[in-house]
């Protein structure tokens, strides 16, 4: 199966400026998932869809080709499956068919090898996408409340199960951005992922961080030391 592989790097972004420009380990955000890439494709087909000069500038350095993206892919309204579509649609024309879409998010920087391994082995013929999750630390059920109109916290609708023990509640998943992947026909005909089969492939929490604010850029700086490694790609 031919295999393409995305990388999309957006050059605003609200709660860490110049998020996907950061450094973790020594290496900007975007140039992890590109040198996670090309252990899983020819260095030619590794792909950066991205709207900044910058980040262009770093996809190119590291090997990556360059998708350029409008100010209407880019905003933060813009959605992330749009930039998917007009990606897809870009290479098939240039470069023609391709059996697999696989897109590594920059704000995941911890993933290893085997994660994004059993990501595409987990595409088969009963399965439209792939998505990456961590178990969760906490329940709707137990101990995620919601404000009430009184202002007083409540937890969330139990179903008529009154849960004592959060270990006794039924498991549940977060999702983290270590790797998605589908086929680039299901992309093109869908608006969400959510409309086919998916299935989820868990990915251990201390490589499934998913970086969204400066406390998770430390938090991951803090991994990378504490594990005595640079080279994450060597998982």
């Amino acid at each position: 199966m031919k295999v393409m592989a995305f990388v999309f790097a957006r050059g605003g972004s609200k709660g860490i400026p110049r998020k996907n420009l950061r450094v973790v380990g020594h290496f900007p955000l975007v140039a992890h998932s590109v040198m996670m890439a090309r252990r899983f494709v020819e260095p030619d087909c590794v792909f950066v869809s991205t709207d900044s000069y910058e980040i262009a500038s770093v996809a190119e350095e590291y090997g990556a080709q360059v998708i350029r993206r409008g100010p209407d892919l880019a905003g933060d309204n813009a959605s992330e499956w749009d930039a998917w579509v007009h990606a897809v649609n870009l290479v098939l024309e240039e470069r023609g068919p391709f059996d697999v879409f696989l897109s590594l998010p920059p704000t995941s920087p911890l993933r290893g090898v085997l994660d994004v391994e059993n990501a595409l082995k987990a595409l088969d013929d009963r399965t439209d996408f792939v998505v990456t999750m961590t178990e969760a630390t906490r329940s709707p059920w137990f101990n995620i409340v919601r404000d009430t109109s009184a202002g007083l916290p409540t937890v969330m609708p139990t179903d008529g199960n009154n849960w004592t023990r959060r270990q006794d509640t039924p498991p549940l998943f977060d999702l983290t951005t270590v790797a998605y992947v589908g086929r680039p026909s299901f992309i093109r005909r869908n608006s969400s992922l959510w409309d086919g089969r998916v299935k989820g492939v868990v990915v251990p929490r201390e490589r499934g961080l998913d970086i969204d604010s400066e406390l998770d850029l430390a938090f991951a700086e803090f991994l990378f030391e504490r594990q005595g490694r640079r080279d994450r790609n060597a998982q």
